[in-house]
């Protein structure tokens, strides 16, 4: 069922363009946001807060949140 998900201080994604939800720690990750960040395709939703999660969304878009990836996979299913 598509909807909207809460990823946290008032934002919120479309779930059907969702592709994938990870950790930002490793260095694949790091290299996936700053290759976004150049291409300009980075959409912060931290508020400047630490981020804890990058969706990876259809269309080739990154988002950036501050809510842990286990926190947001439960609102997914839920």
């Amino acid at each position: 069922m598509a909807g909207l998900m809460n990823i946290g201080f008032g934002n919120v994604v479309y779930t059907e363009k969702i592709i994938a939800i990870i950790t930002p720690d490793s260095a694949p990750a790091k290299r996936l946001v700053q290759r976004a960040k150049e291409e300009e395709r980075v959409i912060d939703a931290t508020q400047g807060r630490r981020t804890r999660s990058i969706l990876v969304m259809d269309g080739n878009q990154i988002v950036l949140s501050a809510l842990q990836p286990d926190t947001l996979s439960g609102r997914f299913e839920g």
